[in-house]
């Protein structure tokens, strides 16, 4: 197609009108493509002091040990859904017992929320997406997981995965989930899903039940998230390796073991009663997963779609900004230690007047992997983006990539060919509002600096690094697609009551508002850094003084940073969206109670622990955090 001058005209001043108010529609609606910014100075004096004021307008709380959900004084949180409620029309209430089977689990809340986006109706109505990583058998099953049987299999199966549903404000301000909502849906461990983009239809993904390489069963341990301008949510399969084992002798490639395959542990189970997580008998299946998945919440009806494009790792989130070009750009983490931080860029162009268009943004493109390069001592430097496309930067038949299929599925080692910086563990990764800076969360790396090949050096500072740090970059010019970059560390976790030096962290990290393992992160619309954690909980040795999980709030300008929440005891605080006002902030809590530790949240009493999203507010009504 061709277009006269005026015409391309119209057409760059309206994608530039839709991109703006996409980026404010993600500040609106969800926090999962948001990203996180703090100045590398902060601001002085009177300035310094009244912007602080402005953007943290609540008094920080002390770390807790409690097994409660704490917010500071003048708000209140109160639970909008937990794990085992029915979303689906005729599910049953959850159940104390354990005993509720397959088809029960399949109708109500997944458990483990993690990420999750908010997605508006109108004023007063919304969808919420919400991951549901893993489940815990300890509390799942009467028998803790000692005497699976096919249905507990399906029951696990049914726990993990995506929940939807919808979401109504009330006259007094308050937001509620609604059973049996019309477009209410669980989309789970054996849900069907379309393998898109270049490996779909590739000999690597073929298996005997589906021989066109095309068509997966489910989606599980779904982490962190994204959420797209043209209204699609992203969930993203981390640990996925964990779910396939066998009873049989298996000798696992070089390829299964670089992405964690292994007969030696048996969590799940799974292959006992459904064969294809067998590695003995479907060597193949896990090659289905471990990518990103594209999900339209409107059409309880559609096909959630496998974006080979955008690589096969162990994905934290996807964070999607639309590049001044045009191009969808998507910043992916590979949560494990030692492992890499990837962008993928579209092929196609985002254009206002093409939304059906839109729609297949991520099925190609090219995918990068990062380099970063710094003086020795230095915490900046420069950086570089390494093209992974087949028959670039060694990624050749000669070293066992006969074409682009094989450098997607095996893009770990795409990477590690390639020259790729070794990370401590990259979780979510953000992109400022502004659209110039972007970030992500290391959160620890227990192997750094040992006999392992991770050399201690640039973003990765400490041998042993038990605490974590944020890593920010900054596109030339807010280009997105471009080669290079530059980058720094703006914060390092710590413990400055018990460390000194880089194992204390940064400036802005005192006795007061220390936190270990950084791992969720998220901009409201005002500009405030919201920091979520998912640590050590012991409150002892080098984690004295820092108790139960938390989430934090940071002014950017200033660096100043104050604990907003604490929550139950063996939690992880992960996940954050908010209302379209602002008014209302959406937090999970994962996981309270994990390894059987003495959690009854949220319900209290000799209740079980459950996993459950908290709706927080201020008392006046106002926006969260100022």
């Amino acid at each position: 197609m061709t277009t006269d001058n005026n015409t391309q005209h119209t057409i760059d001043n309206d994608f530039e009108q839709v991109a703006q108010q996409s980026r404010r529609n993600f500040l609106k609606g969800g926090t999962a493509a948001l990203g996180l910014f703090m100045a590398a100075s902060p601001l002085s004096g009177a300035v310094a002091a009244a912007n602080s004021k402005k953007m943290l307008g609540f008094k920080a709380i002390p770390a807790s040990t409690a097994d409660s959900f704490i917010v500071p004084e003048g708000y209140t949180a109160t639970p909008l859904i937990s794990w085992g409620d029915p979303i689906l029309a005729d599910a049953p209430v959850f159940d104390q017992s354990g005993t509720q089977n397959a088809a029960a689990q399949a109708g109500q809340f997944g458990d483990n929320t993690d990420g999750m986006s908010f997605f508006p109706l109108d004023e007063n109505r919304a969808l919420m997406a919400v991951n549901n990583e893993y489940t815990n058998y300890e509390y799942l099953f009467p028998h803790g997981g000692k005497a699976m049987t096919a249905d507990d299999v399906k029951k696990a199966q049914a726990a993990h995965g995506v929940s939807i549903f919808e979401v109504q404000r009330d006259v007094d301000g308050n937001w509620r989930y609604v059973p049996g909502g019309y477009y209410n849906r669980r989309i789970t461990a054996y849900t069907r899903m379309e393998l898109t983009g270049p490996a779909a239809g590739h000999d690597l993904l073929k298996t005997a039940a589906d021989p066109s390489g095309r068509l997966a069963l489910g989606t599980f341990n779904n982490c962190a998230n994204g959420q797209t301008p043209w209204g699609t949510y992203l969930t993203c399969e981390e640990n996925f390796n964990g779910y396939f084992s066998s009873d049989n002798d298996v000798e696992l490639t070089k390829h299964q073991k670089r992405y964690g395959l292994s007969t030696a542990k048996d969590k799940y189970q799974w292959q006992k009663h459904d064969e294809r997580f067998d590695l003995a008998k479907h060597p193949q299946e896990p090659n289905r997963f471990g990518w990103v998945v594209e999900i339209d919440p409107t059409d309880p009806a559609s096909t959630p779609k496998k974006r080979t494009a955008l690589g096969r790792f162990k994905h934290e989130n996807a964070a999607l900004t639309l590049d001044k070009s045009g191009h969808a750009v998507v910043y992916l983490g590979d949560d494990e230690r030692g492992e890499h931080l990837y962008r993928f860029v579209s092929r196609g162009k985002y254009n206002p007047a093409r939304p059906a268009a839109n729609r297949e943004l991520l099925a190609e493109g090219t995918l990068y992997v990062a380099r970063f390069n710094a003086a020795e001592g230095e915490l900046k430097g420069q950086g570089e983006w390494l093209e992974l496309t087949h028959g670039k930067n060694g990624l050749t038949a000669e070293n066992g990539f006969p074409d682009q299929a094989t450098v997607l599925i095996y893009a770990r080692e795409a990477a590690t060919q390639a020259g790729a910086t070794t990370m401590d563990r990259p979780e979510w990764v953000a992109v400022h509002p502004d659209n110039r800076s972007v970030c992500c969360t290391l959160t620890n790396n227990k192997h750094r600096g040992k006999k392992d090949g991770q050399p201690v050096g640039g973003p990765n500072p400490r041998a042993e690094n038990h605490y974590g740090q944020i890593v920010r970059w900054y596109p030339p010019k807010g280009d997105h697609t471009a080669v290079s970059f530059e980058w720094d560390l703006f914060l390092i976790a710590g413990n400055p009551a018990v460390k000194q030096g880089l194992y204390a962290g940064s400036q802005n990290i005192r006795k007061d508002n220390m936190f270990n393992s950084p791992d969720g992160i998220g901009f409201d619309e005002d500009g405030r850094l919201w920091i979520q954690t998912d640590g050590n909980y012991s409150n002892k040795g080098d984690f004295e003084g820092m108790g139960n999980n938390q989430m934090l709030c940071a002014d950017p300008a200033t660096g100043e940073i104050r604990r907003f929440a604490t929550g139950p005891i063996a939690c992880e605080i992960t996940g954050l969206t908010f209302s379209s006002d602002q008014r209302t902030m959406f937090v999970g809590v994962q996981h309270p109670g994990e390894k059987g530790k003495p959690s009854h949240f949220p319900a209290g009493g000799n209740s079980k622990p459950r996993s459950t999203i908290m709706a927080i507010r201020r008392n006046d009504g106002g926006p969260i955090g100022g």
